[in-house]
């Protein structure tokens, strides 16, 4: 087991994670406890292509049932994370009280290892990052990392947990969408475990169950219990790592590597997700936020002024966060030309709301 540390900015030895790496895997593996599931099938959740996803609900919670979960979100100290940051921050504080929200405290853990200049902004929680090399340039290794040291160190009074990312804003009260100890995820539709068996069985066997029982999730979105998250957490580490160790691996999963390690670590704890299509939506794909809860803005909005998609080419106008890698997006960012997609409109217009609003908003 990863020891718990009382000092919060000291140094895991490189030495003590690799050992760790290759050692905690094999225990966890050993000690891995079969949960029985009943399948049953949710009309409600279609997937990609129209398959339905698995959803091993039966009976649903009677009304009234209020389970607050605590949003937490991992991040790094470059300009890039912290307006993004800044932004979902501030739509979380929007949304947290409203009708329908179960939405509890909030955490940005931030895995550089020292404070930074939002720490009296953001609550935060300061983490270490892997050692130096460990990653291998694949800086998103550090997130289940990250989650492990928090869930060890960190006073977490809510039960659930919400994993969330920076570039995520919160488009209508969030409710918690976990059942019990079923945790709720979105489904990716390029998350394919089955079109992957041969790489999936080189850390779920075949004694473990079929390869569906691996869900095509990440982390994020994921409201979890946090009795089950903390036993996921080190599993999720230590495949992600022995993932990015594997050339065949890493060449087949790419940057989602570490999704498919928190969705193979989840199946090696009999772990089950209910799959939720309106968790989040991503613009420009998805083109109305209606009842959706989450819009996540990883993809680049390029359009001509005649509201054209135009996908891969830089267009006449344009959002897309990696534009603003070494700093944060201007206020008032021009609206979309007209016949651009309501999701994209509300996304730029809730960034321009945020960035009116934050204090200090170019000078961070």
């Amino acid at each position: 087991m990863i020891p718990r540390k009382n000092n919060m900015g000291g140094r895991v030895s490189s030495l003590l994670l690799i050992l760790l790496a290759l050692g905690f895997f094999f225990a966890t593996y050993n000690l891995v406890t079969i949960i029985i599931h009943k399948n049953s099938s949710n009309t409600n959740n279609v997937g990609v292509g129209g398959s339905e996803w698995f959803d091993p609900v039966q009976e649903k919670p009677g009304g009234g049932e209020k389970r607050k979960f605590h949003v937490a979100l991992t991040a790094t100290d470059a300009a890039y994370s912290k307006w993004q940051c800044r932004i979902m921050y501030y739509w979380y504080k929007r949304m947290k009280d409203r009708d329908g929200s179960d939405m509890g405290g909030f955490t940005r853990v931030l895995h550089s290892g020292q404070p930074d200049n939002l720490m009296d902004e953001i609550p935060t929680f300061v983490v270490d990052p892997l050692p130096q090399g460990l990653d291998r340039g694949y800086i998103v290794l550090n997130r289940p990392w990250a989650f492990v040291q928090w869930l060890e160190k960190a006073t977490i009074e809510e039960e659930y947990i919400l994993m969330a990312e920076p570039d995520h804003v919160f488009a209508n009260p969030l409710p918690n969408l976990s059942r019990g100890d079923h945790p709720a995820a979105f489904p990716f539709f390029y998350i394919k475990p089955s079109e992957n068996e041969k790489i999936i069985r080189k850390y779920y066997p075949e004694e473990m169950g079929p390869v569906t029982n691996v869900d095509p999730i990440g982390n994020s979105p994921v409201i979890i219990k946090k009795s089950i998250l903390e036993k996921i957490a080190p599993t999720w580490m230590n495949v992600s790592l022995r993932m990015k160790d594997d050339p065949e691996t890493d060449k087949a999963f790419g940057w989602v590597l570490e999704m498919y390690g928190y969705a193979v670590a989840s199946a090696l704890h009999g772990v089950r997700h209910i799959l939720r299509k309106d968790f989040m939506l991503q613009p420009p794909w998805d083109l109305e936020v209606g009842k959706r809860f989450i819009i996540h803005y990883t993809y680049g909005c390029d359009y001509n002024m005649k509201g054209e998609l135009t996908y891969g080419k830089i267009g006449e106008w344009r959002f897309d966060k990696r534009s603003y890698l070494r700093g944060p997006p201007p206020k008032n960012l021009s609206l979309p030309p007209p016949g651009v997609p309501e999701s994209v409109v509300r996304l730029v217009k809730m960034v321009n709301e945020a960035t009116a609003n934050i204090p200090g908003w170019e000078t961070q």
